[in-house]
């Protein structure tokens, strides 16, 4: 169906743009304004840019959906990523955990609604 298509793009295109603001916005270009925040969250300072180049690659098999193996595993990583960056930010009282929640949420709107525009096309 045409809406289950709309919903996927809208979704993951909301997506796509936190990671990619997220990854080059903060991690690359503010690279020392992520340090704070990952010392405070308790996480080390040298998984900054693994884990900037690892949402650019989620969102380019998220998006061209050219491997479903890879989208799966796209996917996988990106929800473990949203769940344990939620969990910290709640650990520390710091409030910050509603862009991890809300990402999370466009995350699995978009797995859902690429599996049934997958089986609309099969």
């Amino acid at each position: 169906m045409k809406t289950n298509k709309i919903v996927f793009w809208i979704a993951t295109g909301l997506l796509s743009v936190m990671m990619l603001f997220s990854a080059i916005g903060m991690y690359i270009l503010n690279h020392s304004m992520a340090e704070e925040a990952f010392t405070a969250l308790g996480f080390p300072t040298w998984i900054i840019y693994p884990l900037a180049v690892a949402k650019i690659l989620g969102i380019a098999a998220i998006t061209t959906r050219k491997s479903a193996r890879i989208k799966e595993w796209a996917y996988a990583g990106f929800f473990f990523n949203f769940v344990l960056a939620a969990s910290a930010h709640i650990a520390v009282g710091d409030n910050e955990a509603v862009p991890a929640i809300a990402a999370l949420v466009l995350l699995i709107v978009s797995y859902i609604f690429g599996e049934r525009m997958a089986k609309d096309a099969a």
